[in-house]
């Protein structure tokens, strides 16, 4: 059953997640009627992809966004209007909204679609699929701060993966988070775990950034996916994390994350 008609409450402590998976839609009557929910340059843009997998990414991505926000305000999915900052980040551009301060971010791989939805507090999303490359030390020399090259080369091989995707996820949804991208050097701030479960951020001075504004939390929806969010904090409440897997104009199921780590 689609509960796509009805308004959800959208409290200043909540950050809701939205999950879809583009492989599993792949009825075409359905990409017609998101077809429809699109702008002409947004329509034009999904032609521009080769492969017809990425086509269907952008298309099931550009649609999940449209209704997904119409889940949290009275405006129809096709009358959502975007813009993008310095750095591309992009952003809600309606005019009636500012007083609603509806803010979403996004990040796709290999199959899956992570929306996180907030209000009045910046946000960062990112998702990997951990089992579809191998790393290499190199990457992590290229990008990483020396701190975490140094841990990341004590693992044991066997774990090497897994930690140098909880700190890539970490990172993405930071530099989101900030909505500077890849202007800020991954290698002037770094993430460490003070005890299992934990983790904190340390900030260079050069990015003049308080460590203390950023929570960040890290789970697996699906054994071969990592999720990190990165918020900003907003009052004294540390704010709740609702997710939802969901179909576009269809099925749409709650989940309870267990998440793997969080900040204090």
């Amino acid at each position: 059953m689609s509960n796509r008609e009805c308004i959800i409450p959208l409290a200043q402590n909540e950050i809701h997640l939205w999950l879809a998976n583009y492989d599993e839609i792949d009825d075409e009557r359905m990409h017609e009627a998101y077809r429809t929910l699109l702008n002409e340059q947004e329509k034009s843009q999904e032609l521009q992809f080769y492969f017809a997998k990425d086509r269907r990414r952008y298309l099931v991505t550009r649609a999940l966004v449209r209704i997904v926000l119409s889940r949290y305000q009275s405006v129809s999915p096709k009358d959502w209007i975007f813009s993008t900052n310095a750095y591309g980040r992009p952003e809600i551009a309606n005019t009636r909204m500012s007083g609603a301060r509806l803010s979403f971010n996004i990040s796709h791989t290999h199959s899956l679609i992570v929306l996180g939805v907030t209000r009045g507090r910046a946000l960062g999303v990112d998702v990997e699929n951990i089992c579809t490359r191998a790393v290499s030390m190199d990457i992590a020399d290229r990008f990483f701060s020396p701190a975490e090259v140094a841990v990341l080369a004590a693992v044991p091989p066997s774990q090497q993966q897994a930690r140098f995707f909880e700190y890539w996820t970490f990172k993405e949804s930071y530099i989101k988070a900030r909505g500077m991208g890849l202007s800020i050097p991954l290698d002037k701030f770094s993430f460490h775990y003070p005890h299992d479960g934990a983790v904190e951020i340390v900030i260079h001075p050069e990015l003049k950034d308080d460590p203390a504004r950023w929570q960040f939390w890290q789970f697996r929806p699906m054994p071969e996916y990592l999720v990190a969010v990165c918020a900003e904090r907003v009052g004294p409440r540390s704010p709740a994390i609702v997710v939802r897997r969901a179909i576009p104009m269809g099925v749409e199921t709650m989940i309870a994350p267990t998440f793997s780590r969080t900040s204090d």
